[in-house]
């Protein structure tokens, strides 16, 4: 079951590749001042951030928004 999705700008990501990207962009700090969650602050790192992320939706729905805005 492929189905195509041409009109969702994060089809094909992973929230690891959503992340990664973000961070080398932003930088940690950087993406703590766009998006105010401990894990962007608090000896942040991608394993713990993506765990947090997948639990906490609001979270995960800010991380997305914002890699659209920034890379669209």
């Amino acid at each position: 079951m492929n189905q195509q999705q041409p009109n969702n700008p994060l089809h094909g990501l992973t929230l690891e590749k959503i992340l990664v990207r973000l961070v080398e962009h932003y930088q940690w700090e950087g993406l703590y001042a766009e998006i105010r969650v401990n894990c962007f602050n608090n000896d942040p790192s991608v394993k713990s951030s993506l765990k947090f992320l997948r639990k906490t939706q609001w979270a995960r729905d800010k991380v997305e928004a914002l890699y659209i805005r920034t890379f669209s």
